[in-house]
């Protein structure tokens, strides 16, 4: 099971996710904030998106919103933007 190791907020809605496998990618919440539904919209606030964090492996935030690192994971790889690094 992949799992988020670290995170480091790059923008006002952008993360840089590295996850348990060593593959690290830019992950941009643009559409997902833009669905404006009640766990969303906090996040449009910059300074509540970069309370992001991660717990039990997964990236959240203190309302109680939470994303899969496998989903994250398949997507970022699905459109080619997952980085992995040469042990």
């Amino acid at each position: 099971m992949i799992k988020l190791i670290r995170l480091t907020v790059t923008g006002r809605d952008t993360l840089e996710l590295m996850f348990s496998d060593g593959a690290a990618a830019q992950w941009s919440a643009a559409s997902l904030i833009a669905r404006d539904t009640v766990m969303t919209r906090p996040l449009t606030d910059p300074a509540y998106f970069a309370r992001a964090f991660i717990e039990g492996g997964a990236l959240a935030w203190p309302n109680g919103f939470e994303l899969s690192a496998d989903a994250l994971h398949q997507k970022l790889n699905s459109v080619g933007a997952l980085i992995r690094h040469a042990a």
